[in-house]
């Protein structure tokens, strides 16, 4: 203790330095809130118009026709600037106006900006203009509670990640009787017009609850959100009218930057490998995107397993002059033999450590996976049917259900006729894990449908591939390389010749090597001794040298895991650069849609993929993009899903680069540091890496 007396814990909590480092508001906080994002060139004027283009193609569903008459002919509207408009267009811009905006679905970075954006241009065209945020996502509309945004709400929160302001919610509008509560809450607060920020579904309900109120005169614009990065939008052509959704830059930067530290950790520690699975469900974006950033070992994209071709099985098929269906598509077994593949290319070359990047829904693009759900739908509907009974009632428990596929498949043989259960769906299912079979015959939910967000899929995956390395053990396939420096110094210190023990002990034995492999048939202690035995090392009552038996200790290998699952971390994050002026932009083009009078259409940046100076605010039509899609047992009109296009440019960078991220050769691993998202440096690439990546092919 120094000779001063400390200060008391009353005064102590008062002392400025203690307050200040204590305090939630730091400095990178108060940078971002006064961080003004740069805007389009065409929200510099005073003034915005729509004028319609023509120029992009849709094929337009016909069930979208008859559910969305008044929508169904909306155009592409190219936002132009005004420095002036005549004085009728002046007055209906600049009309006093309330509109809502409300969050659904999940949280994603940037939409705090939306709203700034929103109202910023609401209070620019005329300061009586109110905004009013619905609480909790949609159920803020049905039970009508809201709250006015106001300057200190946009300023608290501007620039910052998550929705705090309003908080968020996945309740669907799609009843009637939502719909029409809906509108008695628009009417109550008279509103002109309503913002939904979400994905997909989200997007879908605002097309419908524009049609919904188009008589009443209530616009509804949609804003494109999901970190899963699945909202993608091109026309008939081809030509990108939305590269990318909102929020998926900084997930996959935050996803990119804690992926990144585990590759260093794994080669500091050099004992680990990382699973690392990604939101993603039903696409793979963010995996690749992870993949860019960090150069991880191994990443598997869904969209390119669902092309996998079995040569194998297909050149036989070719030259029986068949067809064997069952060549397309990727199974399990094959999947986990492909990562074991490169888990020991690298243990050969020293390295039984690395990263493997998995998308969440990587097993809905296995194609066996998906036959399994399709036929067990079938078999246990069939069978509820028949016996006017429950399947899982009659069989409570796994074995019980296994033993009924199994009578199954045995029909199969007896009857050709009979095939929805046949011997080889039998051998493909019995090699998935017991808790991952449970998951498949698990009871359907009320449509009928298999609960897939229940499945552990890391789990699956891992659990195969540990089971196919200890196979490779056994077969004295799966070792570490020993590397040539480190042998000979072990041999020779312990008094031994390198070079008479080396083509003994290793099938690879040259001077020249920079990694040996023991012998396939060394498998063990045992094998070990008998091996030199047989090659007159030592005589058959002579223990191993211990040299010799340090170099058999340090080939052996053992498979460790760390299991990691990144998502709601990254959909938290405070946004990139590149998120906040994206989401700032749509805000400014939301109001823009609305003070033109347009309906039904989705907010959009065109151009995202280029130059700041090259974007160019949008309105796409969203009846135009609904189609009819299974959901729930049932056809539907909903806004599809983009996936990975493995023709991309950025997945074909990434497919030719595997190798070279493998490592699995006596060379330093090629590891990407991203870094964290720095706001406020100017290091910060900005844009995503893919879009970078993408915009070449504009170029070619």
């Amino acid at each position: 203790m120094s000779g001063k007396e400390s200060l008391p814990l009353e005064d102590l909590l008062k002392h400025p330095e203690v307050q200040k480092v204590t305090s939630n508001i730091n400095q990178e906080l108060v940078e971002r809130r006064e961080y003004a994002p740069p805007v389009c060139k065409v929200f510099t004027y005073p003034y915005s118009a729509l004028k319609d283009n023509s120029k992009f193609r849709f094929v337009i569903d016909n069930e979208a026709k008859k559910q969305l008459p008044n929508i169904i002919d909306n155009k592409v509207q190219n936002i132009t600037g005004a420095e002036d408009l005549e004085e009728s267009l002046k007055e209906k811009y600049c009309k006093k106006r309330n509109i809502g905006i409300v969050f659904s679905g999940g949280p994603a970075p940037g939409g705090h900006n939306v709203i700034a954006g929103l109202y910023d241009a609401a209070k620019k065209a005329n300061p009586e203009n109110k905004i009013y945020g619905f609480l909790l996502g949609p159920d803020g509309i049905l039970e009508n509670e809201a709250i006015e945004i106001t300057d200190s709400l946009v300023d608290k929160y501007k620039n910052l990640g998550g929705f705090t302001m309003l908080k968020t919610g996945r309740t669907k509008t799609d009843t009637k009787e939502k719909m029409a509560l809906s509108k008695e809450t628009c009417k109550k607060l008279n509103l002109d017009a309503l913002v939904i920020v979400g994905g997909d579904d989200s997007n879908t309900n605002a097309a419908f609850l524009a049609q919904d109120m188009f008589e009443d005169g209530i616009q509804v614009i949609g804003v494109p959100k999901t970190i899963d990065g699945d909202i993608q939008v091109k026309d008939a052509d081809g030509n990108i009218l939305c590269a990318i959704s909102f929020g998926f830059h900084t997930a996959a930067r935050a996803f990119a930057n804690a992926i990144s530290n585990l590759c260093t950790d794994c080669s500091s520690d050099v004992k680990y490998w990382h699973i690392c699975k990604v939101m993603g469900r039903v696409a793979s974006h963010l995996a690749l995107e992870v993949a860019l950033q960090t150069h991880a070992n191994m990443t598997l994209i869904g969209e390119d397993l669902a092309d996998y071709i079995d040569k194998r099985r297909f050149e036989k098929a070719k030259k029986e002059g068949i067809t064997d269906y069952s060549a397309y598509g990727i199974t399990l077994r094959h999947l986990s033999r492909m990562i074991c593949d490169g888990i020991v290319k690298r243990a050969a070359s020293g390295k039984n450590y690395g990263v493997i990047v998995i998308p969440e829904g990587i097993l809905e693009f296995v194609d066996e996976i998906q036959i399994f759900i399709v036929k067990l739908n079938a078999i246990i509907a069939e069978y509820n049917q028949t016996h006017d009974t429950d399947f899982h009632s009659d069989f409570p428990l796994l074995e019980d259900k296994l033993e009924y596929l199994r009578r199954l498949a045995r029909l199969s043989r007896e009857d050709n006729l009979f095939s929805i259960w046949n011997t080889r769906d039998d051998d493909l299912f019995n090699d998935i894990p017991e808790f991952f079979q449970e998951g498949l015959l698990m009871e359907r939910d009320s449509h009928g449908n298999f609960q897939f967000s229940l499945v552990e899929t890391d789990k699956v995956i891992m659990g195969l591939v540990k089971n196919y390395l200890n196979i490779l053990k056994e077969k004295g396939i799966y070792k570490l390389g020993i590397d040539n420096s480190y042998y000979r110094k072990t041999l020779s210190t312990g008094g031994l010749d390198p070079d008479y023990f080396g083509p003994i002990l290793f099938k690879n034995y040259d001077k020249e090597e920079e990694f040996f492999l023991l012998k396939e048939s060394i498998i063990s202690k045992k094998m070990l001794k008998q091996t030199m035995v047989n090659e007159g090392a030592i005589q058959k009552n002579d223990i191993i040298p211990a040299p010799v038996e340090k170099i058999y200790k340090k080939s052996v290998t053992k498979f460790k895991t760390q299991v990691h699952f990144y998502g709601y971390d990254g959909r938290g994050s405070d946004p990139t650069r590149f998120d906040c002026i994206y989401t700032y932009n749509l805000g400014l083009t939301v109001f823009s849609l609305i003070a033109n009078g347009a309906t039904s259409q989705m907010a959009a940046i065109k151009n995202l993929e280029m130059d700041f100076s090259r974007w160019e605010p949008i309105g796409i039509p969203i009846a135009s993009l609904m189609h009819l899609e299974e959901r729930k047992g049932k056809l539907s009109l909903v806004l599809e899903k983009s996936v990975v296009d493995v023709n991309s440019i950025s997945f074909q960078v990434v497919k030719s680069l595997r190798d070279k991220w493998l490592a699995a050769a006596p060379c330093e691993n090629n590891y990407r540091r991203p870094g964290p998202i720095r706001f406020t440096g100017k290091s910060e690439e900005d844009r995503p890496i893919t879009l970078v990546l993408n915009a070449l092919a504009k170029h070619s």
